[in-house]
Order: structure tokens, then C-alpha cells, then sequence
């Protein structure tokens, strides 16, 4: 962020020590510490929950489309099963419908049997 060298660092204490003091120089250090050392916990806590909101998003992108290919999967399965039970129910109308005629064509046929014999 800042590019601070050696040489600048020296400016910066030897200014400090002119206008803070020798005397009060050790407690402001001691501050400027303690406030940078929590301005760098700060940042990495903010780092650290923006990474986490970063990694829920692409979960819940993934799960969406996960959710979304398996939606499309149960329609294909009911599609199937619907055709299959309609090829089923079909096929028993059929097979109903020709046992109803072969039965009438019997029906038909005994008469024509009985006036021969």
C-alpha cells in the first residue's frame, strides 16, 4: 500500500522525536502501534467476511444450477413414466377391445353353426 523505506522511517522518528519529545515519545509509539495493529485486524477481519461472502455466493450459484439440472431430470423422468404409462394403458385397451370383437365374432359365427347341423 504504502511504500515506506528505511531512510523514510528515519525522517519520520527523528520529526517525531523533535515535535512529540523524548518524554512522550514512547507512549505515542505505543498508541500508534496499538492503532495500526488493530487497523491491520480490522482489514484482515474485513478480508476474511468478504471471502466468506464471496465463497456463500458461488455455493448458492452452484446449487442453483445443481437444483435447476436436477428439476429438468424429474421432468424428463415424469415425461417417461407418463409415455409409459400410457403406452400400458393403450395396450390394455386394445387388448380389451379384441377380446370384445373375437368374442362378438364368436357370438356371430354359433348361429350360423347351429342352422347347419
Amino acid at each position: 500500500m504504502f511504500d515506506v523505506g528505511f531512510w523514510e522511517l528515519g525522517i519520520i522518528a527523528l520529526v517525531a522525536l523533535v515535535v512529540i519529545g523524548p518524554e512522550r515519545l514512547p507512549k505515542v509509539a505505543r498508541s500508534v502501534g496499538r492503532w495500526v495493529g488493530s487497523g491491520r485486524r480490522l482489514i484482515s477481519a474485513l478480508k476474511e467476511d468478504i471471502e466468506k461472502e464471496i465463497e456463500v455466493e458461488e455455493l448458492k450459484q452452484m446449487v442453483q444450477k445443481e437444483t435447476r439440472g436436477n428439476v429438468v431430470e424429474e421432468l424428463v423422468g415424469d415425461v417417461h413414466q407418463t409415455v409409459g404409462e400410457l403406452n400400458r394403458d393403450t395396450q390394455k385397451i386394445m387388448n380389451e377391445n379384441r377380446k370384445a370383437f373375437e368374442s362378438d365374432n364368436e357370438e356371430m359365427l354359433e348361429p350360423e353353426k347351429n342352422d347347419g347341423k
